[in-house]
This record gives structure tokens, sequence and C-alpha cells, in this order.
């Protein structure tokens, strides 16, 4: 089988997991051949309009995105070379928090981060079942890779083996070896690829999003999933490490 014609970078983005980081490095190997978009994620799966998005940019070889929802786009003699990164999920939710506090907008929850401690801004976002931010986030993404009947927790476990087959499933924690499983899958096609390590959109931590033991329970609680997918992964990554 002949090689494809094309391969492109998909780097699906989630919110506060290191992707401004990755990002960066994207942007500082293609230039503008990385594109950046959204999607509107209220219809279901939006897989026809990133296919799309792909198929209209020619030259591009690096997309980003916070809102592919999958399943991921099949584009013929197009080689899709996906990249995720999960993180720790109460560390995700309490770096959100300290972003939207310090965000200048006036988005939801940048409104309700200015407006609350950590404690009443995660039981705010927890007593709304529609809002995933604080609760199972990481789950509810990877699934959505997975359409089908079964329990979310299984088809994100699954969403997470997919992306670690055709393309890179990283770690926030190991952001370096991230980055170095993404050079060797595009070595052969982008050999100049490069990198340094890079932590941009960063947060400090300030005392009003330190987590209390109550906290740290309600949220353990509630993100007992995103806990779960997270070993998944990790042992995922901790077989391949072995197999190299």
């Amino acid at each position: 089988m002949s090689p494809p014609s094309r391969t492109v970078i998909l780097h699906c983005h989630l919110f506060k997991n290191a992707g401004t980081s990755l990002d960066h490095i994207l942007k500082q190997n293609f230039g503008d051949r990385w594109l950046t978009r959204e999607f509107d994620m209220g219809q279901g799966s939006n897989t026809d309009q990133v296919e799309d998005w792909i198929l209209t940019s020619p030259k591009a070889v690096a997309f980003s995105s916070h809102t592919v929802t999958g399943p991921l786009p099949v584009i013929p003699d197009t080689e899709i070379v996906p990249i995720l990164l999960l993180r720790e999920p109460l560390s995700r939710i309490s770096s959100a928090y300290r972003f939207e506090r310090n965000q200048q907008a006036d988005t939801f929850g940048a409104k309700l981060a200015k407006e609350n401690d950590l404690a009443g801004y995660v039981s705010s976002r927890l007593a709304n079942p529609q809002d995933r931010q604080c609760q199972n986030f990481q789950s509810w993404r990877l699934a959505m890779f997975c359409p089908g009947p079964e329990a979310e927790l299984q088809r994100a476990k699954a969403g997470a083996a997919l992306i670690n087959d055709v393309g890179v499933l990283g770690l926030v924690e190991a952001f370096d070896q991230a980055l170095m499983a993404l050079q060797r899958r595009v070595e052969d096609v982008f050999p100049d690829f490069a990198w340094q390590q890079v932590h941009a959109n960063t947060t400090t931590k300030s005392p009003e999003s330190r987590l209390d033991q109550s906290l740290r329970q309600k949220l353990e609680n509630a993100n007992a999933d995103d806990l779960s997918l997270l070993r998944h992964a990790q042992k995922l990554l901790c077989a391949d490490q072995l197999s190299d």
C-alpha cells in the first residue's frame, strides 16, 4: 500500500490541558500552515465540518480546535494524526477556575469564577447536570470519538485507545513525553519538527483556589470516571513504553 499523499496533525484541544502550549509549538513549526477554528457542539458530531475544514485548507498541516467532537474524519489519501492531552481532573478544574477568574471575558464561567471562591464555583457548576466542566469533562469528550450504546466511561476508554493507536495520547503531567511521541510519529513527513519546553497560558495558584478535604472529596466523587480514564491512559502509555 502506498503512503498517503497528505499527513495532517489534528490537535483536539481540551480546555486547560496544556493545549495553548502545544498550539504554540505547532505554530512555531508550521507558521500559517497551522490553523485554529471552533465548531458548534450543540448538534452532536461535527465530523463533517472538521473534514470540510481539512479538505478546504489544502496547504495547512496542523489544525487545532477545542470543539472537535468526533468521530475522527476519514479522508481518502490523507493521514490524520490526532493528538490529545489528558490531565489529572482535580488539577484541571482548579486551573480552569483560576483561568476564568482572571479572564477578561463576559462568559458564564468567567463571571461565575469572579463571583465565587473555588467551592462556590464548583458547587454552581455541579448543580447543573448539563454543565460538564467540573464533572467527568474528559470522559465526556473522549466518549464522543466512539459513539454507541455503551456507558460513557467505556466509550471514553475506547476513545483514548483509538487516539493512542492512530495518533498521540499524552498526559499534561508528562508533556515532554507527549511531544517526543508526536515528533517520532511525524518525523518521516516533517523531519524538521522541533520543540522545546514552553508553558503558555498558565496561571499561578492562589489561596482561593486551594482544595480543602471536603471539596476534594466532592470533586473526586463527581470525577470518578475521569480518574478511572486517567489510570487507563497511564496504563496504555506505560505499555507503549515497555514495547519500545
